[in-house]
C-alpha cells in the first residue's frame, strides 16, 4: 500500500483526466453531475436555508433555469416534424402490410394493458396506504381558479370526441402542438404511402429523410445544452418549493413513488423475459436516455434521445424504434394513469368521499381513455386531474395542495413512461412477416 499512496502528481493529472474525458464522453455522467448540483444550489438558494430574499430567489432560479428553457425550446422547435417523419418512416420501413399490422396490434395491447394494470396498482396501493385520510384539516378553503375547472364527462361527449381527433385543420394543430392530431396524421400518411408504389412516393419519402436529418441536427446542438439545463431547472424547482415541503406531503409523494417503482419493476420484467436484456442491462444502456426524462419531466423532449437509446444501445431495428418511440410518447403513459389513480383517490379521502365500487371501475377506464393519447409535457395531468374530479363530484380544492409536490411526482412518471416505451421496442424488435409466411414472426 505504501508503494501506491500517496500518489504522485503525475499520476494525480492523469486521473484527472482520464476522469474528465470520461465525463465528456457520457451524457448520463454530465446530466447526474447537473442534476446532483441543482439540488444543492436550490436547497442554500431556497426556502429551506434562506441565504436569498424570495423575490430575489424567484428572480435567480428563472436565470439559472434559462439553459432549459432554451433546451425545451429547441426541442420543441423541432418536435413536430420529428414525430411525423419519424413515424412516417417507421410505416414505410416496414417489410410487409402483415408485419406492420401485427407491429400495431401488439403495441395497441401492450399500452392498454400496461395502463389498465398501472391504474389499477394506483387504486390498489390507494385503498390500502390511505395518503388522503385524516387530511381534511389540510383542505384548502380556495377553489381553483376558474380557469383550471373543466367540465365533467358524459357518454354522450364521445362521438364528438372520437370525430375531433381526426386532424381537419392539419396547420393549426401544428400550431397549437395538438401532439395527438400530428401523430393521426402521420399515421394516415404513412399508412397511405404504403399503398402507393415504392417509386412514386420515393421523391416525398427523401424529402422527409433530408428534414429528420436536419431536425436531428438541432437536437444534437440541443445535447449540449442538457447537462446545465438540468442543473438549472432542478435548481429552480428546489429553490420554489423546498426540500421541506416534501415532508408534508410524504404519504401521498410514497404512494405514487411506490406504485411507480412497482411499475418499473414491471417494465424491468417483460423486458428481461421477453426482450433478452436484464435489469442491470437494460439500465446501463438506457440510464442516460431515463435521467434526461426525469429532469425535463417530458417524454416527448426527450424523444429523439429514447430513440437512439433504443436503435443504438439496445439495437432495435431503425423502423421499429422511429415507430414505437413517438407513438409510445404520445400515447403509452401508464405512468400518468397510475399517479392519476392515486391522486383522484386521495382527493375523495381527503373530502370523506367514499367511492363505490363501480365508480372505482368507472373512474380506472377514464383514466386510461384520458392518459392514452395526453401530451407528453409537464403539466398536462393535472388538467385531466381536474376533468376527472369534476366528473365524480370529487372537490377540486385539494389540488392546491398536491400542485406543491407535482413536479417532483412529473419526474418520476415521466422516467417511468420512457422506460416503458423503450420495453416496447423491446418486446417488438423481432416482429418481422415475410412476403411468404403471412403470419407475424418473432426473433426476440
Amino acid at each position: 500500500m505504501s508503494d501506491s499512496y500517496p500518489l504522485s502528481a503525475g499520476q494525480l493529472h492523469q486521473q484527472r483526466f482520464r476522469l474528465r474525458a470520461w465525463i465528456r464522453t457520457r451524457l448520463w455522467a454530465q446530466v447526474l453531475i447537473g442534476l446532483l448540483a441543482g439540488l444543492l444550489v436550490g436547497t442554500l438558494l431556497g426556502p429551506d436555508v434562506g441565504l436569498l430574499e424570495p423575490d430575489t430567489s424567484e428572480a435567480v432560479g428563472g436565470w439559472l433555469a434559462l439553459p432549459g428553457q432554451l433546451f425545451l425550446g429547441l426541442i420543441a422547435m423541432v418536435l413536430v416534424p420529428l414525430i411525423f417523419t419519424s413515424i412516417v418512416q417507421g410505416l414505410t420501413g416496414a417489410e410487409s402490410g402483415a408485419e406492420l399490422k401485427a407491429v400495431g396490434l401488439r403495441l395497441a395491447g401492450f399500452i392498454i394493458a400496461t395502463t389498465f394494470m398501472a391504474a389499477g396498482i394506483g387504486v390498489g396501493l390507494a385503498l390500502w396506504l390511505q395518503p388522503g385520510a385524516g387530511m381534511a384539516a389540510l383542505m384548502p378553503p380556495a377553489a381553483v381558479p376558474p380557469s383550471a375547472e373543466a367540465a365533467p364527462f358524459t357518454g354522450a361527449q364521445a362521438p364528438d370526441i372520437i370525430a375531433g381527433i381526426l386532424p381537419t385543420n392539419p396547420t393549426a394543430a401544428i400550431a397549437q402542438g395538438d401532439m395527438l392530431a400530428v401523430v393521426v396524421l402521420a399515421l394516415l400518411v404513412g399508412i397511405a404511402a404504403t399503398q402507393v408504389s415504392r417509386e412514386r412516393a420515393e421523391p416525398f419519402l427523401k424529402v422527409l429523410d433530408a428534414l429528420l436529418s436536419i431536425a436531428m441536427v438541432i437536437v444534437k446542438w440541443a445535447m449540449f445544452l442538457a447537462p446545465f439545463a438540468v442543473f438549472g431547472l432542478m435548481a429552480q424547482l428546489v429553490m420554489r418549493i423546498g426540500l421541506s415541503s416534501l415532508a408534508a406531503m410524504s404519504h401521498y409523494v410514497g404512494t405514487v413513488l411506490l406504485g411507480l417503482a412497482l411499475l418499473m419493476l414491471l417494465y424491468l420484467t417483460l423486458a428481461a423475459l421477453f426482450g433478452g436484456r436484464g435489469p442491470l442491462t437494460f439500465l446501463k444502456a438506457a440510464g442516460g436516455n431515463l435521467l434526461l426524462a426525469f429532469s425535463t419531466s417530458s417524454s416527448s423532449a426527450v424523444m429523439p434521445v429514447t430513440i437512439d437509446t433504443a436503435v443504438n444501445r439496445l439495437h432495435v431495428p431503425a423502423n421499429i424504434g422511429n415507430l414505437v418511440v413517438p407513438l409510445g410518447a404520445t400515447m403509452n403513459m401508464a405512468g400518468t394513469a397510475l399517479y392519476q389513480s392515486v391522486a383522484i383517490l386521495f382527493l375523495a379521502q381527503m373530502s370523506g368521499i367514499d367511492l363505490s365500487t363501480g365508480q372505482m371501475v368507472v373512474i380506472v377506464v377514464t383514466l386510461v381513455a384520458s392518459s392514452i393519447g395526453a401530451p407528453g409535457t409537464p403539466g398536462v395531468s393535472i388538467g385531466i386531474l381536474v376533468s376527472v374530479a369534476a366528473a365524480f363530484g370529487i372537490p377540486a380544492e385539494g389540488l392546491v395542495i398536491i400542485l406543491g409536490v407535482d413536479r417532483i411526482l412529473d419526474m418520476s412518471r415521466t422516467t417511468v413512461n420512457v422506460t416503458g416505451d423503450l420495453t416496447a421496442c423491446l418486446l417488438f424488435r423481432g416482429t418481422t412477416v415475410s412476403p411468404e409466411a403471412g403470419p407475424a414472426t418473432s426473433r426476440a
